[in-house]
């Protein structure tokens, strides 16, 4: 897999979470609110992956997701906070359970079809 795929797949996961969690509080599912919800995400997701790219180390591996997967949530509420918006113990549990279910496991599935 390419790492440009793993990334796409990494965004697609992050874009369905600001979905969902605009839904969720009746926000709406315009695409400026999600993008507005999930640009903190993205930019840590996105951080995270070239540091990993340069470092040579291919992002669609397991472990290596586990790296993505804590550096866009831990990165991605960092940049949230300092930008004012809230991160409350419950979101950032609530974003690790579901970031974490979503990037490793489509990793896992990779893993178990090669």
């Amino acid at each position: 897999m390419k790492w440009w795929t793993a990334l796409g797949l990494d965004l697609l996961v992050v874009l369905v979470f600001a979905t969902i969690g605009r839904l969720s509080h009746a926000e709406g599912a315009d695409p400026v609110g999600i993008g507005l919800t999930a640009w903190p995400f993205v930019v840590a997701l996105v951080g995270t992956t070239v540091a990993l790219l340069g470092m040579k180390r291919p992002t669609e591996q397991f472990l290596n997701g586990v790296i993505v997967w804590a550096g866009t949530l831990g990165f991605g509420m960092w940049i949230r906070a300092n930008a004012g918006d809230g991160v409350q113990p419950s979101f950032v549990v609530v974003a690790g359970v579901f970031l974490a279910i979503t990037m490793l496991g489509w990793r896992l599935l990779a893993r178990r079809r090669l």
